[in-house]
Protein backbone atom coordinates (compact mmCIF):
# COMPACT_ATOMS: atom_id res chain seq x y z
CA UNK A 1 0.00 0.00 0.00
CA UNK A 2 1.07 3.35 -0.70
CA UNK A 3 1.83 6.36 2.31
CA UNK A 4 2.44 9.83 2.42
CA UNK A 5 4.86 11.01 4.65
CA UNK A 6 4.68 14.88 5.67
CA UNK A 7 7.16 16.37 7.46
CA UNK A 8 7.85 19.73 8.63
CA UNK A 9 10.64 21.28 9.35
CA UNK A 10 11.90 23.59 12.26
CA UNK A 11 12.96 27.46 11.42
CA UNK A 12 15.91 28.23 9.98
CA UNK A 13 16.69 24.22 9.61
CA UNK A 14 18.64 24.62 6.22
CA UNK A 15 22.23 24.29 7.17
CA UNK A 16 21.02 21.23 9.01
CA UNK A 17 18.98 20.07 5.65
CA UNK A 18 21.96 20.24 3.76
CA UNK A 19 24.65 18.84 5.50
CA UNK A 20 22.50 15.58 6.06
CA UNK A 21 20.93 15.88 2.33
CA UNK A 22 23.55 13.12 0.71
CA UNK A 23 22.33 10.29 3.21
CA UNK A 24 18.21 11.69 3.25
CA UNK A 25 18.76 10.51 -0.55
CA UNK A 26 20.75 7.76 -0.35
CA UNK A 27 17.70 6.39 1.62
CA UNK A 28 15.19 7.47 -1.34
CA UNK A 29 17.31 6.28 -4.03
CA UNK A 30 17.12 2.77 -2.27
CA UNK A 31 12.89 2.93 -2.31
CA UNK A 32 13.65 3.94 -6.19
CA UNK A 33 15.49 1.18 -6.67
CA UNK A 34 13.11 -1.47 -5.60
CA UNK A 35 10.00 0.59 -7.76
CA UNK A 36 8.97 1.88 -4.28
CA UNK A 37 9.28 5.47 -4.68
CA UNK A 38 6.29 7.30 -6.16
CA UNK A 39 7.21 10.97 -5.78
CA UNK A 40 9.66 13.04 -3.03
CA UNK A 41 10.46 16.39 -2.63
CA UNK A 42 10.82 19.58 -0.51
CA UNK A 43 8.41 22.74 0.07
CA UNK A 44 10.27 25.42 -0.51
CA UNK A 45 9.04 28.43 2.12
CA UNK A 46 9.13 30.98 -1.17
CA UNK A 47 7.94 30.27 -4.21
CA UNK A 48 10.78 29.05 -6.35
CA UNK A 49 11.96 26.50 -8.33
CA UNK A 50 15.67 27.19 -6.82
CA UNK A 51 16.63 26.86 -3.40
CA UNK A 52 17.57 30.25 -1.86
CA UNK A 53 18.35 31.33 1.54
CA UNK A 54 14.78 31.21 3.04
CA UNK A 55 14.93 27.42 3.11
CA UNK A 56 12.23 24.88 2.96
CA UNK A 57 8.87 24.38 5.09
CA UNK A 58 9.21 20.58 5.01
CA UNK A 59 8.87 17.55 2.82
CA UNK A 60 7.02 14.95 1.16
CA UNK A 61 7.48 11.34 0.38
CA UNK A 62 4.97 9.33 -1.19
CA UNK A 63 6.34 5.42 -0.94
CA UNK A 64 4.83 1.70 -0.95
CA UNK A 65 5.23 -0.02 2.50
CA UNK A 66 4.29 -3.30 3.51
CA UNK A 67 2.12 -1.39 6.82
CA UNK A 68 1.34 1.45 8.29
CA UNK A 69 3.93 0.59 11.12
CA UNK A 70 6.68 -0.38 8.54
CA UNK A 71 6.26 3.13 6.86
CA UNK A 72 6.13 5.14 10.12
CA UNK A 73 9.41 2.92 11.67
CA UNK A 74 11.09 4.02 8.28
CA UNK A 75 10.12 7.81 8.12
CA UNK A 76 11.39 7.55 12.29
CA UNK A 77 14.73 6.95 10.88
CA UNK A 78 15.25 9.81 8.54
CA UNK A 79 18.44 11.03 8.41
CA UNK A 80 16.82 14.81 9.29
CA UNK A 81 15.24 13.96 12.33
CA UNK A 82 18.79 13.07 13.38
CA UNK A 83 20.30 15.92 12.10
CA UNK A 84 17.29 18.20 13.69
CA UNK A 85 15.83 19.48 10.80
CA UNK A 86 11.92 17.94 11.12
CA UNK A 87 10.21 18.76 14.14
CA UNK A 88 6.94 16.85 12.94
CA UNK A 89 6.64 13.89 10.72
CA UNK A 90 3.00 12.27 9.91
CA UNK A 91 2.23 9.18 8.27
CA UNK A 92 -0.76 7.85 6.70
CA UNK A 93 -2.13 5.67 4.04
CA UNK A 94 -2.58 7.40 0.65
CA UNK A 95 -4.81 6.12 -1.88
CA UNK A 96 -3.25 7.07 -5.77
CA UNK A 97 -6.65 8.34 -7.83
CA UNK A 98 -4.72 9.46 -11.02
Amino acid sequence: MLYLIYAEDVANSLEQRLAARPAHLARLQQLKDRDRLVVAGPNPITDSEEPNPDGFSGSVIIAEFPSLAEAKSWADKDPYIEAGVYHNVTVKPFKRVF
